[in-house]
């Protein structure tokens, strides 16, 4: 996530305790640009931080975006 914060965009992890209690997809992965990716929202709720990312990651490296493995 530092990758992505050197440039210019702001990352957010939430997990939500309600929906942890419900069993509803608790944590949400939004990734949104700054002065260079103005533009850039990305955003998923899944069941866990490595579902979030499998399914952002690859979107923000089809932006252009550079992220190490």
């Amino acid at each position: 996530m530092e990758a992505l914060a050197e440039q210019g965009v702001t990352v957010l992890f939430k997990a939500d305790a309600e929906r942890m209690r419900d069993g509803v997809r608790p944590w949400t992965f939004v990734a949104n640009g700054g002065p260079f990716h103005e533009d850039l929202l990305v955003r998923t709720d899944a069941a866990s931080v490595e579902d979030c990312l499998k399914t952002c990651l690859p979107q923000l490296r089809d932006r252009g975006l550079v992220i190490p493995e």
